[in-house]
């Protein structure tokens, strides 16, 4: 009975009305965390295997052998918003791990002037505030070793916090699962996220949105709906690991998104789409790393309406010792804006260094 409801609780989602999905529900959970993954066009979904993995595959907690803690912040938009990242993770013994996080995207003071104009008809700028709009996710996740050699699961359950300020917020939950295997120097991965789907309720003011109702004229504004679902995403990971003379380690991995809709991707159906992600990792003695990677394959749309296939390279560079990582990305964490590139800084410890 405990199999057939998981095996429910994995496919119904496939099944529900397609009306009931949004295809960009929750789209800051898609930009991901950490530089050095960054650095590799986020390739790294069979090799993840620190407190970052929280996020990538939880599976990779198992890695673990001590505390360990991440940072990042990033600027997004030219600036205009912040995206920020804190996660902490620990063994629990030598086959489990535990690891929770906390993913921060927000446009601060922006300028509220649904009251500039009083019942006068007069304009007073005192009676424009601020607010912000923020989405916060919470992580937490379990892994360990199973049964079988070299195999590890991890599942990561997530609330979604999305406040708007005063005028709209919502709820959300939602389950990630993961599975890592490795055997003679190749690694694979398989990432579910948002396997159950992950429902978002939204709770509108009501009074505050009449003030903002007829704010185009001509253009009556409806309420918006309530409910956001998720549609369930995969990610297949194929890693392998190199040793280039006395000192230096190559690791590559190539990664296929997979979305169960049709969209720009460079292999697009009406049941999925796949988006292919190449990163490259060379390490000097676990001391100095360089990364590459390239990824985002898009068909775009030129003035001529024809097709044009689009790539996103990216670079990262990292510095470990002692128990404490920084790593540096220059990539686009969005893959839009005018802005083709972004300086994504993150720090990774680890206590197991520290200890007498």
């Amino acid at each position: 009975m405990k199999y057939k409801i998981l095996l429910f609780l994995f496919i119904f989602p496939f099944f529900l009305n397609a009306q009931a999905f949004r295809n960009y529900s929750n789209e800051f959970l898609n930009i991901g965390v950490d530089a050095a993954a960054l650095g590799r066009s986020k390739a790294v979904v069979a090799t993840t295997n620190n407190v970052n993995s929280t996020y990538w595959n939880p599976a990779g907690l198992v890695g673990i052998e001590d505390y360990q803690g991440s940072l990042m912040y990033a600027s997004y938009f030219a600036g205009i918003a912040n995206y920020n990242h804190a996660a902490f993770a620990m063994p629990i013994d030598a086959e489990s791990a535990l690891g929770i996080s906390v993913i921060r995207f927000g446009v601060d003071d922006i300028l509220n002037t649904t009251e500039l104009i009083d019942s006068d008809g007069n304009i007073d700028f005192n009676r424009i505030s601020l607010f912000s709009a923020a989405d916060y996710a919470f992580n937490v996740a379990y892994a360990r070793n199973l049964i079988f050699k070299d195999v590890k699961f991890g599942v990561n359950a997530k609330i979604v916090r999305r406040i708007i300020g005063q005028f709209a917020s919502s709820w959300g939950f939602g389950f990630d699962a993961g599975i890592q295997f490795e055997r003679n120097n190749w690694k694979f991965g398989l990432m579910a996220r948002d396997i159950t789907t992950t429902f978002n309720s939204w709770a509108i003011n009501e009074e505050e949105f009449e003030k903002i109702r007829d704010a185009i004229p001509g253009q009556n504004q409806e309420l918006p709906e309530t409910t956001e679902i998720t549609k369930p995403k995969l990610q297949l990971g194929v890693a392998k690991d190199f040793r280039v003379g006395r000192y230096f380690n190559l690791q590559t991995e190539v990664n296929l998104n997979i979305r169960f809709e049709q969209s720009n991707d460079i292999f697009s159906s009406e049941f999925a789409s796949i988006d292919p992600a190449v990163g490259f990792e060379l390490d000097y003695d676990k001391l100095v790393y360089l990364r590459l990677g390239v990824g985002n394959f898009q068909y775009i749309t030129e003035f001529d309406n024809g097709k044009a296939l689009s790539v996103q390279p990216n670079f990262g560079v990292g510095f470990n010792y002692r128990g404490i990582q920084i790593d540096y990305a220059l990539t686009n964490i969005g893959s839009v804006g005018n802005a083709l590139f972004s300086n994504i800084f993150s720090i990774t410890f680890d206590y197991s260094f520290f200890r007498p």
